[in-house]
């Protein structure tokens, strides 16, 4: 049998918050913090992405890449490419090629990541007291 891996890349960047109430700016300051969103995506590409499951989120629905590639005006290839970089990210969820956030609103899905990344801290930190008994380091 076959196993399958479930590998998260979680990423932090502690960027200041901006000061306005401004939405888009604060969807973008969520986006970047997280490490989704970064200064190569020149159209923005995931951000788009990211609204569009957003606003599924909303009506509690997945989309198919095929919906998401038309509502944000985007190759399929590229929504692919930016659902399978939110997945690794544990940002999002699939369930027979249709995807939604992760969790129903976004803060649940930053106490659900935070769960996730305790959890990886503490294994890495069980690890790293083992390795340091094998290794003599004190």
């Amino acid at each position: 049998m076959k196993e399958i891996l479930d590998i998260k890349r979680y990423t932090i960047i502690k960027i200041p918050i901006p000061e306005s109430n401004n939405v888009n700016e604060n969807l973008q300051w969520f986006g970047t913090a997280l490490g989704l969103f970064s200064q190569r995506d020149k159209d923005k590409s995931c951000f788009r992405i990211f609204i569009e499951l957003l606003k599924a989120a909303k009506e509690n629905r997945f989309l198919s890449s095929d919906d998401i590639a038309k509502r944000a005006k985007l190759s399929r290839a590229t929504v692919i490419h930016h659902l399978n970089k939110l997945m690794e990210s544990g940002i999002i969820s699939s369930v027979k090629n249709r995807y939604k956030l992760r969790e129903s609103n976004l803060s649940y899905l930053i106490e659900s990541l935070e769960r996730d990344i305790h959890r990886s801290l503490e294994n890495l930190k069980g690890v790293s007291k083992k390795l340091d008994l094998l290794l003599g380091l004190k």
